[in-house]
């Protein structure tokens, strides 16, 4: 049995945050980072929303990866080091590492603390003999990777949900370049795209009738109030979803239902009845402007699983050689 490595952190401070807020409520089009929704209730809260019948990709990826597992596991290969940044819950991380052969470690990186422990503990407890190696940070800016007591063959990392959406294609570009300098040339980027399909079928997927992503969104609102001393009337603030066919991506918004002020940090800010708040956009992709956006990163595709209905894809890149 492995023995319980310490805690990496480089959690992002109260600092930066309130910067972030500052920055996006005073832009002309006021914005907030979807970084942040990411506290302890948040990833409750998208937990739950993976749940819910009307969002397709947790359960559409889960398929992908139960039917192609032993196609997976062989691009991966034996004594690899999984690195997740953004890892959540690790649901999917599980089948994974289950099934691949002698696995080097696990590196889960996350932004909220408290959620990273909770499934480091568990998935401690279900791979006694992996070596776990957690790290607390924002995995949008350079993080260290722990060393393993062994050397691993290869790094991969694993890059599932298709949260590489959740960044415009420049910003997106900049994010896999960077993980790309985390591995070695050779070393594997395994990543969940979600495709381009029927706007009913994405805003359905982002406007569930149990009101789960309403209240996702509405936490982050929740979160600024306690962390940063705000105050803002949650029932002031409703959570829209809409698709944006110009631009290939699902947005979320939190409209304001009244004219109002809001303090945060000591600065004022003027809502607007209906003004909106840009909280999230989430980018969906063909399979030939995905590779495109990967190679201006410096990443070879290898290999692409879809489902059935070609809702969404799996796809396994190589770092280039420089």
């Amino acid at each position: 049995m492995t023995q319980a490595e310490p805690l990496s952190d480089q959690q992002p401070d109260q600092q930066d945050f309130l910067a972030h807020v500052l920055e996006g409520l005073d832009a002309p089009q006021k914005w907030l980072s979807p970084m942040y929704f990411y506290d302890a209730a948040g990833s409750q809260l998208f937990d739950r929303i993976c749940e819910q019948e009307e969002y397709y990709p947790t359960r559409t990826e889960l398929e992908i990866i139960d039917t192609r597992l032993s196609e997976i596991v062989a691009v991966v290969g034996s004594r690899a080091l999984i690195i997740e940044p953004g890892s959540g819950s690790s649901l999917k991380t599980r089948t994974l590492l289950a099934a691949l052969d002698d696995p080097a470690g696990y590196v889960p990186v996350e932004i909220s603390r408290e959620h990273l422990m909770e499934a480091v503990d568990s998935l401690r407890e279900a791979f006694p003999d992996l070596p776990v190696l957690p790290v607390c940070a924002d995995f949008t800016a350079p993080f260290d990777i722990p060393q393993t007591e062994q050397p691993s063959r290869q790094r991969v990392i694993f890059f599932p949900g298709s949260t590489i959406g959740n960044f415009s294609p420049p910003d997106a570009v900049t994010l896999l370049a960077s993980l790309r300098a985390t591995v070695a040339s050779g070393d594997g980027l395994l990543v969940g795209v979600d495709l381009q399909k029927d706007a009913a079928v994405l805003e359905r997927a982002y406007n569930d009738a149990a009101g789960v992503t309403a209240a996702f969104n509405l936490n982050l609102l929740q979160r600024i109030n306690s962390e940063l001393s705000a105050d803002f009337n949650l029932s002031q603030f409703s959570h829209r979803a809409l698709w944006n066919a110009q631009d290939s991506r699902i947005e979320m918004h939190l409209v304001s239902e009244s004219d109002q002020q809001v303090q945060v940090g000591g600065c004022r800010f003027h809502f607007a009845r209906g003004e909106h708040i840009l909280s999230e956009c989430s980018y969906k992709f063909s399979l030939d402007s995905f590779a495109a956006l990967a190679a201006e990163a410096g990443w070879q595709r290898r290999q692409v699983w879809t489902d059935p209905r070609g809702y969404f894809s799996l796809q396994y890149f190589a770092s280039a050689t420089d």
